[in-house]
């Protein structure tokens, strides 16, 4: 885990995000996790405007992506408006061909020091309320529920439910 290296993700890399996101939702598909995800829901089009708007972010090792995130810096779909203390991170994903376990935890935490670094003081995430799996991870890396969404807009074009969670960064000092 040593030589992850995370850096931000250009153009050249649209088609391996593009081809990273439906490798996990295919994934989640082959054991059984129904509505989060489906192949094909996202183009290069997304990453690139999601590049204009915000940050996504990759992960290698020896040269090879391991895992990916986007991060905004704002998402009033899902929290309305907010003060400016905020990082979002969307659609936190691995490679498990080529990332040992663990790396989805030392992505979440790379975001958040990415979070940081601009001094802002909290990260927000969304996760599909009926994953259980998944609202259980990101409690155990510290994040609180802090509230629902009803009816959030989806690429499939049908309307989920989301737990909302919030981890608050601890200041360096």
């Amino acid at each position: 885990m040593n030589d992850l290296r995370v850096r931000c993700a250009t153009e050249a890399d649209l088609a391996a995000l593009v081809r990273l996101r439906d490798d996990a939702a295919r994934w989640m598909l082959a054991r059984g996790i129904y509505g989060q995800w489906l192949p094909g829901e996202l183009d290069e089009h997304h990453f690139r405007r999601v590049m204009a708007h915000g940050e996504v972010w990759l992960a290698e090792v020896g040269g090879r992506i391991a895992g990916a995130w986007e991060l905004w810096w704002e998402d009033e779909a899902v929290w309305g408006p907010q003060p400016a203390v905020a990082g979002y991170v969307h659609r936190l994903m691995v490679d498990r061909e080529v990332a040992a376990p663990g790396t989805g935890r030392l992505l979440l935490r790379a975001a958040e020091r990415r979070v940081a670094a601009v001094g802002r003081t909290c990260v927000r995430l969304d996760c599909l309320a009926g994953n259980a799996q998944l609202n259980a991870y990101y409690q155990h890396a510290g994040y609180r529920v802090v509230g629902h969404k009803e009816g959030k807009p989806q690429p499939s074009g049908t309307p989920k439910s989301f737990t909302l969670l919030e981890k608050v960064l601890r200041k360096a000092g």
